[in-house]
């Protein structure tokens, strides 16, 4: 019997509103990727994003397109050109992996990853909201070894200093979203220099970064929204310091372990990072981030109820995936 694939929609209530510069969510809507051979499945989940012209009936339509050239034996490399980067690639590229782990009984981490999978430290977000609110969620969190910390609008400095000041103990990792602009972001980043900020990602709107090769970086400047693939690399050198990965605009987990290795060569930090998704979006993205410098991976965190099983958390630690999760 041929591969078989199926997918459906998602959606995961959040704990409580998640808050940033471009607005609020209360559920995360995902679209769940089925693949099936011999008795065994592989699964993958992606979270479409409307910030990139995705919704999660559009994104499931491409993926339930593309379940002829599975069922003909389209391959992960056979995806990369099939089908452009973004959420649906994503997910079907995280279900071939899964489906291969099972078929061949060796984990998928063999091949991910340069060195054995152990627990990581993941960022844990505070959303954007008012600066006394801000820092109590921080303070709440300041056992944490890393927090990434929403901002994004014209006038940031009161959340900077009360969320630097609740979590004196924490590394912080500031999030504009795009929110910032020619006449603030000198502002705020020698701001965030005196508050020892470790880095700022995405401080300006996409397209529109070119400022950042004539200012300087007095805290190290991460892309994200700037950038999606390999492709993106090269023109981002003399603009950003580091990279975000997350693997919902790589369109997966085969695309972004070149992406990080080409950004490593380049000189970038690296990222990586998540949408709000369940266990299944993060696992493959924890073995992706066995090699990176900041890892942002809470999005289960951020739920009212995960999948069963999930990722386990463990103070700051995230651990890899069982077998029975992904991979």
């Amino acid at each position: 019997m041929p591969r078989q694939l199926h997918a459906r929609i998602d959606s995961f209530p959040l704990a409580k509103a998640f808050n940033i510069s471009r607005g609020a969510k209360t559920a995360a809507d995902v679209v769940t990727c089925t693949i099936s051979e011999n008795g065994k499945q592989g699964r993958g989940e992606c979270v479409p994003y409307k910030r990139y012209g995705e919704t999660v009936e559009g994104v499931l339509e491409a993926i339930e397109a593309y379940a002829g050239a599975i069922a003909g034996g389209a391959s992960r490399q056979d995806l990369q050109t099939a089908m452009k980067p973004g959420a649906a690639r994503n997910a079907i590229d995280c279900a071939l992996w899964d489906l291969e782990a099972k078929l061949s009984g060796q984990r998928a981490a063999v091949h991910a990853c340069k060195i054995l999978p152990r627990p990581l430290p993941t960022a844990v977000t505070v959303s954007l909201g008012d600066p006394a609110d801000m820092a109590d969620e921080a303070r709440a969190h300041s056992s944490q070894k890393l927090l990434k910390v929403k901002v994004g609008t014209s006038d940031d400095r009161a959340r900077m200093q009360a969320v630097a000041s609740a979590a004196r103990g924490a590394e912080i990792i500031l999030d504009a979203n795009e929110g910032w602009d020619e006449s603030n972001i000198r502002e705020h980043l020698l701001l965030a220099a005196e508050l020892h900020i470790s880095l700022i990602e995405q401080p300006l709107p996409a397209g529109k970064d070119e400022i950042l090769a004539h200012i300087p970086h007095p805290v190290p400047l991460c892309a994200d929204e700037s950038v999606h693939t390999i492709a993106d690399l090269d023109k981002l050198v003399s603009l950003y310091d580091a990279i975000n990965i997350k693997l919902d605009k790589t369109g997966g987990l085969t695309e972004a372990l070149q992406m990080r290795d080409r950004a490593r060569e380049l000189g970038f930090g690296v990222m990586v990072g998540c949408m709000v998704g369940t266990s299944l979006a993060m696992a493959p993205a924890v073995l992706l981030g066995q090699d990176a410098d900041w890892v942002d991976l809470d999005g289960p965190l951020l739920l009212a109820k995960d999948r069963s099983p999930g990722l386990s958390y463990s103070g700051s630690l995230v651990s890899p995936p069982s077998p029975e999760l992904w991979g």
